[in-house]
């Protein structure tokens, strides 16, 4: 149930989709009565267009979330886990293509691959099923699966978790399938945006783990005053940064994070 409804309202909470359908509904006023209101309505949608994607606004909303986890240390021993959410393979595209298709954060699945190269002894978990909510559900994880294999990675050391459809079911079935250790030292890898609300969901089911952020989207502080160039790409952004802090504040309030704004840890 949270699954369905998280995606029926998340369409309309998505920025670009609430300017299109503000647009929408000046230029239909338009051709009634209500031009005047239908003008003003139209008025205010475009000018959303050009703040949410052209001003500095989408990096303003996107720099607390991907700058709340510093990229990982090596220092220290060797992870004996490496777990990988899914987000990053197109598994629609890549099963009727018949080949490794990915989406915006690729970089969660070249992190992958480096990290079971460079931690052969690593057990390396992809997680993610599928987000789909209309069309029959293919899942990220057997692709992952394939390509670790392809990549020379033994099969014994692979962990595929098909099922999960939300960060929230990354966690508990991770957790549930790999059974973690106390004293174990496991490595999160997912987008740095998505951090905080996939940290906040793994500390409520249990499952310590360490920040291990990819696909950062900006080039750190310094960019909060720099405007975009391309329309669709800061409303992108914006999409994006607005979807996860709606994200925390719903896995807040139902319990399925431990924490509003999770963040690292103090070392005491």
């Amino acid at each position: 149930m949270f699954f369905s409804i998280s995606k029926i309202l998340g369409f309309f909470v998505v920025p670009s989709n609430t300017v299109a359908i503000l647009c929408a509904l000046g230029a239909l006023l338009l051709t009634t009565r209500f031009r005047k209101a239908g003008s003003r309505i139209l008025a205010v949608g475009v000018v959303s267009l050009l703040v949410l994607g052209y001003s500095p606004l989408c990096n303003v909303l996107m720099l607390p979330l991907s700058e709340r986890f510093p990229a990982w240390s090596a220092a220290g021993r060797a992870p004996d886990g490496i777990i990988v959410l899914g987000g990053a393979i197109d598994p629609e595209r890549s099963q009727a293509r018949g080949s490794l298709e990915m989406d915006a954060a690729s970089e969660r699945i070249v992190a992958m691959l480096q990290l079971a190269r460079r931690y052969p002894s690593a057990r390396i978990v992809f997680s993610g099923g599928s987000a789909n909510l209309i069309e029959t559900p293919v899942p990220e994880a057997p692709i992952a699966g394939d390509l670790l294999e392809d990549f020379g990675t033994a099969r014994q050391r692979i962990v595929l978790e098909s099922q999960s459809r939300t960060t929230d079911e990354n966690a508990t079935f991770t957790r549930d399938l790999v059974s973690p250790k106390s004293g174990e030292r496991w490595l999160l890898v997912t987008s740095a945006f998505h951090m905080p609300r996939s940290i906040g969901a793994f500390r409520k089911a249990g499952f310590d783990v360490e920040a291990y952020p990819v696909d950062w989207r900006t080039r750190g502080w310094r960019d909060a005053t720099e405007f975009s160039m391309n329309l669709s790409a800061g409303l992108a952004r914006t999409d994006v940064a607005v979807h996860e802090w709606i994200g925390l504040i719903a896995y807040w309030v139902t319990g399925r994070s431990s924490e509003l704004f999770p963040g690292p840890r103090r070392v005491n």
